[in-house]
């Protein structure tokens, strides 16, 4: 077992915990595999936002057993946190590992190094989350694979409890990177020649909080930018009430801070929001988005929105629609909720008929490819900095726009881009580009 493959599913605070997964393994003298096929132990790091998510998660594990009968297999993530039993009853897992044990894998691994798979029981190694207390670190040599944007976790665990999310219950409470720390692992990034890191968490907006010492996420860009001279910080998701105007006065204010602004939204409709147990109301998340967009003109702003919750009522869907089309929102994130056992909102009554959900989220689906195709087309002409990505014929734009470049180039360069025609997802470049410093 001196070869592993990491797979990662799920969110990018997920993607950020198997790159520090790979370097740990690493550390203990394995070597990456091109693939599953070809590697002695398969880590399959979860996701359980939906059934689905779980679903994918089984078929793969069957999918290694057939193509890959030798390899050891260790589940990790929030699948194996929330359900370890269901895990480790399936044929072929070596170990079923926890959220609370993942800083622990190296070692659980390399004590383990010259045992064949077993075919008869699973290892679990999987305690209560709620009292998990570090945050789970390892030394960053870069991102896994080829990946030109690192995501760099720098907050876990959410302290939030929305009726119809699992992830506190698997990701424990929030919790934050130590400041210097992130700054270090900025500046090798930095050092590595990547141009865009993004910054990521399970609730991004909350670092630093649990500490009560006045520091907030701000507090930290600002380190960022004055400390390390990475050419972009990218914010992943962050929620309506943590985008507060010294945030969106940071972001404006700095060139180095992508115009890229997401922020989860669920549901337009009041009484909706109220049954989530979200903590704003449409009128807050409207404020929010205006701000943003009269600070930048041309930024992305996104948002994750969810058809189907219990109760949903045709009315009240249709307030949600109404409410999408009036804000200036970019793009769209559809989800369907799907039942999470030991939610609230998995108790409540007034399920949505399966087929009603495919057709709400088929109409949103719809609407946030307009306001897509609409936003992209009033960047006809502009030009906006870009970063080249591993393909060599694409750049992606500090306002989250994937370019068709003229001419393939060298992954990780920072350019300058004039916009074009438009693509099916994207747009073309216009112009020959020019390298920036």
């Amino acid at each position: 077992m001196k070869s592993f493959f990491v797979q990662n599913f799920g969110c990018r605070a997920s993607q950020a915990d198997g790159a520090a997964l790979e370097a740990s393994l690493g550390d203990k003298g394995l070597f990456p595999a091109h693939d599953a096929r070809s590697a002695g132990l398969v880590v399959l790091n979860t996701c359980t936002v939906t059934s689905n998510a779980d679903l994918d998660v089984r078929r793969i594990i069957r999918q290694v057993q057939r193509e890959n009968p030798a390899a050891q297999i260790l589940v990790t993530g929030c699948y194996a946190q929330r359900a370890p039993e269901e895990i480790a009853a399936i044929q072929g897992v070596t170990w079923v590992v926890g959220n609370s044990h993942k800083g622990k894998i190296g070692e659980i691994v390399s004590d383990s190094q010259g045992e064949g798979p077993s075919p008869y029981h699973s290892q679990v190694h999987v305690s209560d989350i709620a009292e998990q207390g570090e945050f789970f670190l390892a030394p960053v040599e870069g991102p896994a694979g080829d990946r030109t944007r690192p995501n760099l976790k720098i907050q876990d665990g959410c302290n939030n409890r929305c009726s119809f999310c699992i992830i506190p219950g698997v990701r424990g409470k929030s919790r934050s990177a130590d400041a210097d720390w992130v700054i270090a692992q900025i500046a090798r990034l930095a050092s590595l020649g990547y141009p865009e890191i993004v910054l990521t968490g399970i609730n991004l907006g909350r670092w630093g909080r649990e500490w009560g010492e006045g520091r907030k996420l701000p507090d930290l860009l600002r380190r960022m930018l004055d400390e390390t001279t990475i050419q972009q910080l990218r914010l992943s998701s962050i929620e309506p009430m943590d985008f507060s105007n010294q945030l969106l006065d940071l972001m404006a204010g700095s060139v180095r801070i992508a115009r890229h602004v997401h922020v989860p939204l669920q549901s337009g409709s009041d009484a909706v929001l109220r049954r989530m147990h979200r903590k704003y109301r449409p009128r807050h998340y409207e404020d929010r988005i205006r701000r943003a967009r009269a600070l930048m003109p041309y930024a992305a702003i996104g948002a994750d929105v969810m058809v189907g919750f219990p109760g949903e009522t045709d009315g009240e869907f249709r307030e949600s629609v109404d409410f999408i089309e009036a804000m200036p929102l970019t793009y769209l994130h559809v989800f369907t909720y799907s039942e999470r056992p030991g939610t609230k909102a998995a108790d409540l009554p007034g399920a949505v008929p399966v087929e009603v959900r495919r057709e709400r989220n088929r109409i949103l689906q719809d609407l946030g490819a307009r306001k897509n195709r609409e936003f992209r087309q009033g960047l006809l002409g502009r030009s906006f900095a870009a970063v080249t990505m591993s393909e060599g014929n694409a750049a992606l734009t500090t306002n989250f726009v994937r370019v068709e470049l003229r001419q393939p180039r060298a992954p990780r360069e920072w350019i300058e881009v004039e916009l074009g025609a438009l693509s099916d997802r994207g747009m073309r470049e216009a112009s020959a580009l020019q390298i920036l410093s």
